[in-house]
């Protein structure tokens, strides 16, 4: 009998989904304030994650919602290059 590995999941800060940690993609607040997209999963600091869908990074932006969960700026070329990442992605 083969034992199931668990796969990780990660609640998306602008859908409130559960999915697994594969499909989302982790913004990072470093100790310094910097934010930045981390797509490996293993940078240090304040993480969320989003779903990889265009939606929920466009919610996210207009709400505001990274801001808030990371208590940080979010300049528009993070939103920017999260939809570049997820086009990429989709092809």
């Amino acid at each position: 009998m083969a034992i199931q590995k668990k796969i990780p999941l990660r609640k998306c800060v602008a859908t409130g989904e559960m999915k697994p940690k594969k499909e989302m993609i982790r913004i990072v607040r470093s100790k310094e304030g910097e934010v930045s997209i981390d797509p490996k999963g293993k940078k240090s600091g304040r993480g969320a994650y989003l779903s990889k869908d265009k939606e929920a990074i466009l919610l996210a932006k207009k709400k505001n919602i990274l801001a808030n969960h990371l208590e940080a700026t979010i300049e528009d070329s993070i939103y920017d290059e999260l939809l570049k990442l997820i086009e990429r992605e989709n092809l």
